[in-house]
């Protein structure tokens, strides 16, 4: 069973983290590998349409056209270099897209929770993860929405003494109040 320290560590537990993006992502490349593929292998068919090549079957000498010569090879070479090129495509996108798709997933399930007022939430990545930057500003953010909220919640405290003394008017009470929701007005956009 991994932990989420081996996972932070860098220590892999799933290849596949958003399965649909990344089958996509790695189809469309292997689909533009093929594609040059047989780009070349046609130009190269096309070129040798003007030259004779002379061979041998058995013991007869055979003269044809270098492109019909060539077409049998050219197929069999292009399918094994297909097959062993998708195969390195689809490791290193699937390894290259981990440090992309990776913390994407990570922002999602900490924003979610985020969202539903966790401000203790924190945002951790791998070294070799990209979108550093935008980690360091999400939790900047989070720090932030947290220090305000502590400063808000404080206050309200603060209110709660205040009102329980029974010793100060609703007026005082109203003023109280009032200050208060100017603070919340100067700390957030609402």
């Amino acid at each position: 069973m991994t932990t989420v320290n081996d996972r932070i560590e860098g220590k892999r537990s799933h290849y596949f983290i958003k399965k649909k993006f990344q089958t996509k992502f790695i189809l469309r490349v292997i689909l533009l590998v093929l594609i040059g593929m047989i780009v070349s292998s046609g130009l190269l068919f096309l070129f040798s349409q003007d030259t004779l090549t002379s061979s041998y079957q058995g013991s007869r000498l055979i003269i044809r056209n270098t492109g019909v010569s060539l077409l049998p090879k050219l197929a069999l070479t292009t399918l094994i270099t297909f097959f062993l090129i998708g195969i390195a495509t689809m490791v290193v996108i699937l390894f290259i897209s981990h440090k992309i798709v990776g913390p994407l997933y990570r922002f999602e399930t900490e924003l979610k929770h985020i969202g539903e007022g966790d401000l203790t939430r924190r945002i951790y990545l791998r070294k070799e993860d990209q979108f550093t930057e935008i980690k360091e500003a999400m939790n900047s953010m989070i720090e932030n929405l947290n220090s305000k909220v502590t400063e808000i919640k404080n206050q309200v405290e603060q209110m709660e003494s205040f009102a329980a003394s029974q010793q100060h008017s609703p007026e005082n009470i109203m003023k109280g109040l009032s200050d208060l929701s100017s603070q919340i007005q100067k700390k957030f956009k609402l």
